[in-house]
């Protein structure tokens, strides 16, 4: 019998990890510059902690939670999303009574039962930035501002962004009874989802990626015609603070996201690196999540990006500065007295810092040799029986093919010596 990973689920393979340590390093070096700290909540929660706080009508919610019954009748869920979780934990741990602002950031792994494609799994992973405790326009600049530095720092040029509001919920009703009245005569070319959507979730519909769906909203009514003056002044003064940051960006009126608890600003970020403008991060305002909660009315801002994708992007641009990183120096042995004394200065170099590594497999030299080429390595200690009467040792550069021999004692100060000189 032959065992797979299950549909959706997929490894990560050596050769793809340097670029999500890329990834993950420039997560956790940038968002500190920002003020935010890492936060790491479960992986599963009690399934209405999403039910409720995501939105009952939403296609995450409805259709692609991983969603199963505990030895103890509990209902939980695989988390399919980190907002939740994370308002969960600050009321939780009342991290309102502690901090008035709280900025958090996180990296891991989310599920959602949906149809696996390119860059999209069945567990997947995301980096995002949560922001709770300030309604002020300028955090959502200095949001939107991050999930583009982040992008940049991995080397994306050409970063954009696409904005919108969708107001408080007393607009979105005023907004959603025009959407109606201007959608139900065109009930008939919408696809099978988003005519029941009609009747439970109309905002879903323009979220929708089926062309038809997209033509009869094309000429629809906009939810920035519906804005209050207070949402109206809020969505103003996020664009100005936009422009001062020097953020250029597109207005999308159909821009909504697709989660229930989202208010006011939302937004995605792109990269038209190889010609497409497909989104990599997106987010917004969540002012009323906290309160639905349970907690006091508190707002709140963030974002969230999906790593798959972005591996994908860089590995498509041939990110070189991202190879695999091979080995510093590669100890070769002929006998069983010599790799004795050979684990001992592999170890030495280890606890130094070197990435050193030696024959476990009984190749001959030469294939020690086309090893210690094949994986990357930049010095080759020989050691054989001769070496190790004489208490020396040859050091051959890889590069160059230059040898040179050394006495045992000062193999680790010459090996870092050509390392240092050579970088």
């Amino acid at each position: 019998m032959k065992y797979y990973a299950p549909k959706g689920l997929y490894d990560i393979k050596p050769e793809d990890i340097p670029y999500w340590h890329a990834v993950e390093r420039e997560v956790r070096s940038t968002m500190p510059l920002y003020g935010y700290e890492e936060i790491r909540t479960p992986i599963m929660e009690k399934t209405e902690v999403f039910a409720r706080g995501v939105g009952e009508d939403t296609d995450v919610v409805s259709k692609e939670m991983y969603t199963f019954e505990d030895k103890g009748g509990r209902s939980m869920t695989l988390r399919p999303e980190n907002t939740a979780s994370a308002v969960r934990a600050y009321l939780e741990h009342k991290f309102y009574g502690k901090e008035e602002l709280s900025k958090w950031y996180y990296l891991g792994p989310m599920f959602r039962y949906e149809a696996p494609q390119k860059g999209r799994s069945r567990q997947f992973h995301q980096y995002g930035a949560e922001a709770i405790g300030s309604d002020d326009p300028a955090l959502d600049a200095e949001m939107i501002g991050l999930a583009a530095d982040l992008l940049k720092s991995l080397g994306l040029e050409d970063v954009g962004l696409t904005l919108n509001s969708i107001g408080c919920p007393e607009d979105r009703v005023k907004y959603v009874d025009k959407l109606v009245e201007y959608l139900k005569p065109e009930k008939d070319r919408l696809c099978d989802n988003c005519r029941a959507r009609l009747d439970t979730n109309p905002l879903r519909i323009l979220d929708c990626k089926e062309d038809s769906c997209q033509e009869v909203v094309e000429d629809g009514p906009e939810i920035t015609e519906y804005l209050c003056s207070e949402c109206q002044d809020h969505f103003d003064d996020v664009r100005g603070y936009l422009k001062q940051l020097d953020l250029e960006y597109d207005l999308d009126p159909k821009l909504v996201r697709g989660l229930d608890y989202y208010t006011k600003t939302v937004f995605e970020v792109f990269s038209s690196d190889l010609g497409a403008q497909d989104a990599l991060v997106g987010g917004g305002r969540y002012d009323g999540l906290v309160e639905l909660f349970g907690g006091d009315p508190t707002p709140a801002v963030g974002f969230a990006g999906g790593i798959e994708r972005l591996v994908l992007l860089l590995e498509e641009l041939e990110r070189t500065d991202m190879e695999r990183s091979g080995l510093d120096v590669y100890l070769a042995t002929l006998d069983e007295e010599t790799k004795k004394t050979g684990l001992e200065l592999v170890q030495e170099l280890r606890e130094a810092g070197l990435k050193a590594e030696i024959d476990y497999l009984d190749k001959s030299l030469q294939g020690q040799l086309g090893y210690a080429d094949r994986y990357g390595a930049e010095i080759t200690g020989i050691l054989g029986p001769r070496e190790l009467s004489d208490n020396e040792i040859t050091l051959r550069d890889m590069e160059t093919g230059d040898q040179a021999t050394v006495p045992l004692n000062e193999f680790r100060s010459e090996v870092k010596n050509h390392l240092d000189s050579s970088r």
